[in-house]
This record gives structure tokens, C-alpha cells and sequence, in this order.
């Protein structure tokens, strides 16, 4: 799965903040300026329909990196800002309340622009303006996005622009219908991912050297790899740097068993016993081909255990359905090839099964999915349990592991 698709359904499972304890690192030019940490959204220059906005979507108080990013992004002057935070974390939320703030309401044109590397994500991101903008009722969203035409010789009204660069670049410089020297907040979200994708990067760096001069400019990512800061560097001058960093998988939370089992057959009955005599709160069950995960999913399905099926022949819209229809709680399994071994974070989860251990082409174990598979439980400090099915001549792969991870 490309980091495009796995952020976008981290955004859409999303319906709170990740609680993060890592440790945020601030790095500016100038060391003595003051800068400001806020532990409420009273103590921004916010006006009374954002507030009302933040409180309807539920956030009681500022993430981590809100608490560090928002005044900087709020201050007077208008700085410059480079923020790295993995998903969850509420950046999205952060520089859609920067966007709204700055947008004068009473002006009918194009005053922020976002760009975001997927249609997709540039109507999620859309839509958590549009949720914190409700009260704000003279505040509108646009999307530059395919299949979003603009009339010929129309001007955009609408004060806030989210899309993506290509068609950005034809909104403003083909069709005229967006005017750059108007714009006083250029957003750029996922900035690893632009980097990555041919093209994209190209044209981002097209559309921002033509911002006025005094644009605030807010650069966002996942990461903060030597490539994104270069990219970083052409796109951003003077920026403050806020670094959250990364939250590293660790096994020292997530308790791990191995069954041997004789069959697939065996397997199956295992796995049933654990489930029905476990407390548990959701599972997530990995197959390592999707022929195992359909026969799997069919047979719990017979059974009469509600199972959800996530496999990479599904469309993103499909596997965002699945994912979301697992997180609200309306199956308690989740069965997945590695598609969904990376990334994906449903807080509820409290057991993983390895249904097959995940092997790479020379039959060998593959650490590394193994242990962002079992990472799926035990998230964010949490006690998590593992169980590995295994048959009787795959006992010496789990001693290698073992031995791996100590």
C-alpha cells in the first residue's frame, strides 16, 4: 500500500486525538525568541465560532503538537513553520484552525490554499475544516481536486482552496480563476508523500514561488528524512521546526504465544478456542496469502463470528468502509493480508493472531512485518497479547524470531 493510501485511512479512522508522550523538539534561528505553549483552546486568539467548532468535533484540549504549533502558527507576524508528527496527532486539525483564523469573511476570494497529493485526502482534510468552520457561517471551502471544473472567464469566491497540485496549477495559471497575490496562507500537508510521488513536488514548488512575499507558509509531514527537509528548504524560508518524534514499535507491552497445530483445520479450531475464551475487546487475524484470509472470513462468517475482510484487491474507498465499520465496533475481527500490517491504528484492539507467520520469498521469517503486525495491539502503552499459529515444521521459525527480537 502506498503512504498516500495509509495516511488516508488513518485520517478517515480518526475520531480523536492520539495521546502521544514523545517528546517535542523545537528548533528555530533564532534561539532567545519567545516562543509559547498553550494546555487550552481559550488561550488562543480564537473567536467564538471556532471555539464552538473544536468543542462540537469533540477535542477538549490541544494535542501535543497543538500546544507547541498553534501559537505559532496564530502569532503576528505571520512565521514560518515546518511540523513532523505521525498520524493522529492533530495536524490536520491544527492548520485548518491557522486557515479559518486568517480568512477575512467578508472578502469573496481565494485567501488559503492547501495542497494534499491525493484527491482523496484533500476532501478529508476539506471535510475537518468544513466540520470546525460550521459555526463560522460566511467562511467557504472549495476543492481544485479532478473532476471539479471552473467555468470559463469564473472567478473562485470561495475563501478557502484545498487540492491537488496539478489542478491547482490549472486553477490559477490556465484558468485564471484563482488570484496567487491574493493568497496570505499556502499549506502544505504531507510532504513526505509529495516528494515521493513523481511530479508532484515539481509542481508544488511551481505554485508556491509566485505567493506574495509576506504568505505564511505551513509545511507538514510525517516524516523528517534528509529529502523532506531539503524539499523543505526550497519551499519554506526561515521556518520554525516542531518535531514529534515518531513513536518507535516496541515488543516490552505486547505478551507473545505460539500454538503448534497440526492442519489448517487445527488452526481454525485454535483459533476459535482462543477467541470464545478470551475477554476480548477486538481482534485483528493475519493471513499471509488472500486465499487463507477468504477461506478464513468464510469460515467464522459460518460460524457466526462477525468478520471484517481486508485485502489489497479492495479499492481505497473499500478498505476505508472496512476499516471504519471495524473501528465503530460492527465486527469484532478484522482478517487482513499485510496490507493492513503497517500503519493502520484501531486503539480497541487487544489481540493480534498470526493465523500464518509472516515469511519472506526465501521462506525465511520477516521480522519486520512480524513486528508491525503484532504492533497493532499494545498501541500507545497499552498491555497487548499476540498468538502465532504454527505448524509442526514452522517451530524453528519461531525460534529464530526468538532469537531476533531477544
Amino acid at each position: 500500500v502506498n503512504l498516500a493510501e495509509t495516511s488516508l485511512l488513518n485520517k478517515l479512522i480518526r475520531t480523536s486525538l492520539v495521546e502521544s508522550s514523545h517528546h517535542v523538539e523545537i528548533l528555530q534561528r533564532d534561539p532567545s525568541s519567545p516562543l509559547f505553549s498553550i494546555k487550552s483552546f481559550e488561550e488562543l486568539p480564537l473567536n467564538r465560532e471556532l471555539l464552538r467548532g473544536i468543542y462540537a468535533m469533540g477535542f477538549n484540549r490541544p494535542s501535543k503538537i497543538q500546544e507547541t504549533a498553534l501559537p505559532i502558527m496564530l502569532a503576528y507576524p505571520p512565521q514560518n513553520l515546518i511540523a513532523q508528527s505521525q498520524s493522529g496527532t492533530g495536524k490536520t486539525a491544527a492548520f485548518a484552525l491557522a486557515m479559518l483564523s486568517r480568512v477575512n469573511a467578508a472578502e469573496k476570494h481565494p485567501q488559503c490554499l492547501c495542497l494534499a497529493p491525493t484527491y482523496e485526502l484533500a476532501l478529508q482534510i476539506g471535510h475537518v475544516i468544513e466540520k470546525l468552520g460550521q459555526f463560522c457561517t460566511d467562511v467557504r471551502v472549495t476543492y481544485a481536486v479532478r473532476g471539479n471544473r471552473v467555468r470559463q472567464g469564473r472567478v473562485v469566491e470561495e475563501q478557502i482552496v484545498i487540492g491537488t497540485p496539478g489542478t491547482m496549477l490549472d486553477w490559477c495559471f490556465k484558468q485564471n480563476a484563482v488570484d496567487i497575490k491574493r493568497i496570505k496562507l499556502f499549506v502544505l500537508d504531507e510532504a513526505d508523500i509529495m516528494i515521493d510521488t513523481q511530479g508532484l513536488s515539481c509542481q508544488s514548488i511551481r505554485i508556491q514561488r509566485v505567493l506574495p512575499k509576506g504568505c505564511q507558509m505551513l509545511l507538514f509531514s510525517a516524516t523528517f528524512k534528509e529529502r523532506v527537509r531539503a524539499f523543505a528548504t526550497q519551499i519554506v524560508s526561515n521556518p520554525i521546526v516542531i518535531k514529534l518524534r515518531e513513536e518507535e514499535l516496541t515488543l516490552a507491552n505486547i505478551r507473545q504465544y505460539f500454538l503448534v497445530c497440526h492442519s489448517r483445520d487445527e488452526k481454525y479450531r485454535a483459533l476459535c478456542n482462543i477467541y470464545s475464551s478470551l475477554s476480548v475487546g477486538q481482534a485483528m487475524i493475519f493471513c499471509q496469502t488472500r486465499q487463507n484470509a477468504d477461506w478464513l472470513a468464510s469460515a467464522m462468517n459460518r460460524d457466526g463470528h462477525h468478520v471484517a475482510l481486508l485485502t489489497a484487491e479492495l479499492t481505497v474507498a473499500q478498505r476505508a468502509e472496512v476499516i471504519q465499520r471495524f473501528r465503530n465496533g460492527q465486527e469484532k475481527v478484522l482478517i487482513a493480508t499485510n496490507v493492513c500490517a503497517r500503519g493502520i491504528d484501531v486503539q480497541q484492539v487487544t489481540v493480534v493472531l498470526n493465523f500464518s507467520l509472516p515469511m519472506d520469498w526465501r521462506k525465511e521469517p520477516d521480522f519486520e512485518t512480524y513486528l508491525h503486525r503484532i504492533g497493532r495491539t499494545g498501541r500507545f502503552g497499552k498491555k497487548g497479547v499476540a498468538f502465532s499459529m504454527v505448524e509442526r515444521q514452522e517451530v524453528g521459525l519461531v525460534q529464530k524470531i526468538e532469537e531476533h527480537f531477544r
